[in-house]
């Protein structure tokens, strides 16, 4: 921007954004905005850059794209909604940026503060009386890192560069930004360009004695186990993680994933696990249990460590400060940058001393482990009795990606069945929310599409999740804005998670041998026919285990050949 000369709120935003190397712009537009669609209209009259404006029908789409893109970019997007309607109606998306860490800078208008023409932007509708409350930040504090308004054009920009900086400093986040009509429009000088001013805080390393600690526990144990949840999302963290695990044969357990932390087909894969009701076998055995950027490392009231397991943690955010109930028994706690750490570790393992017995010992151990649980997979991937399993679609699916593919995996009581029948996957190239909100797949197969125009997305969905995700916004924006995607949808007519958590408790009460539990969605709607109307995918039904090869054949065709949408309904187990 050029200083002395005078310009609006609007453009300040705007010009900002260019500067902070936004590149999105995921808009819902309200009657907060006349400045904004104004100053985006001129500054494409001028030939001045812009963000790319991606209109949103839904916002809660428009945040799970920005969240989208996010992962494959590292860095935060901008959403913009409108008053307190807008903030509610990002809904779960919020959720799912915070605790997937995901950077977002969302942008919200405020109801005009003046009612008698005082400024420019005051009320003229009668909407503006209706969304005016009394604390419309509050509605997300509980999920933003950092909110604040714009109260005036002549710091929008430091304020602007400020969110984003903490949007993308550990532990990265969404962060929420609101600005009046009357702000908007505020006559204010040019300003000029410091986007480098605001750099994220760089990431944290350990000290030298705790480094010596954890090695020397890693040396010293007869079953070290490495259990991650979100490692991956960096994956450079992945290289180092693979590095260690393979010179020191340690075994590492993925809990809860929601990136691909660990190749499957190394040795060292000890597996995935969820909230499945056993203990789990590697972690129960494990006498030193490194655990690394992970929410959920196991549920105590079913699966735990042993009780003479010495615990060591490494996280961006060890405390989990934002959850008001964790803990693990862990012997120290370190607020540090895993890849940063792995990486010291390795360096110092060059030189180090190291009972090769001991380790060929681990190593062997790992690959007899390896080799069992591949046999089990590979045994579960069978059509059962003429039906689809689950487990039949994932593998079939597995046949036809290649390592430019993208996973989105949004498949809810099959979270795990898909990271274990999927094979072994670059690293950065399956992702879920990280959070619990379901409807996510949708927005972010098209954010992601948008950052890496290049890959193949794949979105794997529940039909329960399906319906979540807004699909008739989501696949109006795939056509509208070139971002085709498969989406596989595992129907099994209703939802099954309530299903399972009513069993955890009451496994013999009258829920357990009731035939209705409220819900199914039996006959279920056309998935297919939703997208096909909405944006004009390929669909496909999919009922029988041979009519699958095709019907994927068909659907990547369609996605990589076609550039349109598909989406394939795959009707496995019912309920």
């Amino acid at each position: 921007m050029t200083a002395g000369q005078t310009t609006t709120t609007a453009t300040v935003i705007l010009e900002t954004l260019v500067e902070a190397g936004v590149s999105f712009l995921f808009a819902n537009f309200g009657s907060d905005h006349p400045a904004l669609i104004e100053a985006l209209a001129a500054a494409r009259a001028s030939g001045r850059p812009i963000p790319a404006v991606i209109t949103c029908p839904n916002e809660m789409v428009a945040l799970s794209a920005a969240h989208g893109a996010a992962l494959l970019t590292g860095h935060a997007e901008a959403v913009l909604v409108h008053v307190e309607c807008g903030t509610q109606a990002l809904a779960g998306a919020v959720h799912n940026a915070a605790r997937g860490r995901a950077p977002a800078l969302i942008l919200a208008g405020l109801t005009p503060f003046t009612q008698e023409g005082e400024l420019r932007g005051s009320r003229n509708e009668f909407i503006h009386w209706l969304q005016d409350v009394p604390d419309q930040r509050g509605i997300v504090r509980g999920y933003v890192k950092y909110e604040n308004e714009i109260r005036s054009g002549r710091n929008a920009g430091e304020i602007i560069r400020r969110a984003l900086q903490i949007a993308a400093s550990d532990p990265k986040g969404p962060v929420y930004l609101t600005v009046a009509r009357e702000v908007l429009e505020e006559a204010v000088p040019r300003q000029g360009g410091a986007g480098g001013d605001f750099p994220p805080v760089s990431p944290a390393t350990i000290r030298e004695a705790d480094l010596e600690r954890l090695i020397a526990g890693l040396l010293a144990a007869k079953r070290p186990l490495v259990v991650t949840s979100h490692l991956g999302r960096n994956p450079e963290a992945v290289g180092e993680l693979v590095a260690l695990a393979r010179r020191l044969a340690i075994g590492v357990l993925e809990s809860v994933p929601s990136a691909m932390n660990f190749p499957s087909d190394d040795p060292a894969w000890a597996g995935v696990q969820w909230s499945e009701p056993k203990q789990n076998e590697a972690l129960a055995e494990a006498d030193f249990v490194l655990v690394i950027e992970s929410d959920v490392p196991w549920i105590p009231t079913v699966n735990r460590p042993g009780p003479e397991a010495s615990i060591y943690h490494i996280d961006v955010d060890p405390l989990k400060e934002r959850m008001p109930l964790w803990h693990i028994p862990a012997r120290a706690h370190f607020r540090a940058d895993a890849a940063s750490v792995l990486a010291a570790i390795n360096r110092r393992l060059i030189e180090a001393r190291i009972d090769e017995e001991r380790i060929a010992a681990r190593r062997t151990r790992l690959r007899l482990r390896h080799a069992e649980h591949a046999r089990w997979l590979a045994e579960r991937e069978q059509a059962a009795g003429g039906e689809i399993t689950p487990e039949f679609a994932i593998a079939a699916l597995r046949r036809h990606i290649d390592e430019e593919t993208i996973v989105l995996n949004e498949a809810i009581t099959s979270y795990p069945l898909v990271i274990e029948h999927l094979g072994a996957r670059p690293a950065g190239s399956v992702f879920a929310s990280g959070g619990g909100s379901l409807g996510w797949h949708g927005g972010a197969a098209i954010g992601a599409k948008l950052a890496a125009p290049e890959k193949t997305l794949v979105a794997i969905t529940g039909d329960g999740s399906y319906l979540f995700s807004q699909p008739a916004s989501v696949h109006w924006m795939a056509r509208h804005y070139r971002t085709p995607f498969l989406t596989l949808v595992l129907n099994n007519r209703g939802w099954r998670a309530p299903k399972l958590s009513m069993l955890a408790l009451y496994p013999d009460g009258y829920a357990s041998r009731a035939n209705d539990l409220d819900i199914a969605f039996d006959p279920p709607p056309d998935y297919g026919a939703i997208a096909a109307a909405a944006g004009g995918a390929f669909a496909l039904t999919v009922r029988q285990p041979e009519e699958m090869e095709l019907a994927l054949a068909r659907a990547f065709h369609a996605v990589r050949e076609e550039r349109r949408a598909a989406l394939l309904d795959i009707w496995v187990r019912r309920l």
